[in-house]
């Protein structure tokens, strides 16, 4: 089955004001970048985004904080984005503060079916609040519920027409579990090859969690805080 639309513009059909989004990438490694310029420019508001974080002030997610598109934010950490931070503490923007790990595991239940979990993590703060409680091997674990959207958007190194997906590195955090969970899964991809290329022991997304793939065009590939030795 041919999941290939021609562009952006086709790839984000049917988003409409008010729907839930997933948004891949850790801090800006691996975020789709296509796919988040094209919803700046469609104008869509009210939006509740789940990504691990929201980009910096002028990329990534933080181009919707900026244009006030984004309604609320479910992610693990406010990292490198001070408009963030200010909405967040002026109350503009509905935010939902989630630890790491839960939030990956929260997408990747939302993909498996798996409706809601029990962790350790988060009790005892405010992240319990409200939650129910058990202990598991006289240990307290917290209940969270599973997390779903109307579409995810994820970013890959390879694809191919089927819809199957490679990630390189450290894209591979939170593109593979929200590419489960969305009910429309849209991949955008630096390389897009024949079916059947692929070799199907590296794919680390099947096609069958793919609705539409396009190939992807002037990856920034920004790096929030970029060091470097100096020079002897």
């Amino acid at each position: 089955m041919n999941k290939v639309v021609k562009n952006v513009e086709e790839a984000l059909d049917g988003v409409k004001d008010g729907m839930t989004l997933m948004l891949g990438g850790f801090g800006l490694c691996g975020i789709p970048e296509n796919a988040i310029a094209q919803l700046v420019k469609m104008g869509v508001k009210n939006l509740t985004c789940i990504s691990n974080n929201a980009g910096v002030d002028d990329f990534g997610l933080g181009l919707l904080l900026q244009e006030k598109q984004i309604k609320k934010m479910i992610s693990s950490y406010v990292g490198e984005n001070d408009e963030f931070e200010r909405q967040m503490l002026s109350g503009e923007l509905e935010v939902d503060l989630i630890p790491q790990g839960s939030l990956a595991e929260r997408c990747r239940a939302g993909g498996a079916g798996i409706p809601a979990f029990f962790t350790p993590a988060g009790y005892g703060t405010e992240v319990a609040e409200g939650k129910e409680v058990r202990v598991f091997n006289g240990k307290p674990h917290i209940l969270e519920t599973a997390l779903t959207a109307d579409f995810a958007f994820v970013k890959a190194w390879k694809g191919d027409t089927e819809g199957n997906l490679i990630y390189k590195g450290t894209a591979r955090n939170f593109n593979p579990l929200m590419a489960m969970a969305g009910k429309i899964t849209v991949a955008e991809v630096e390389e897009l090859v024949p079916a059947g290329e692929l070799d199907p022991n590296e794919i680390h997304t099947p096609g069958i969690f793919v609705q539409r793939i396009f190939q992807g065009e002037k990856y920034e590939k920004r790096i929030e805080q970029r060091t470097v030795r100096p020079k002897p």
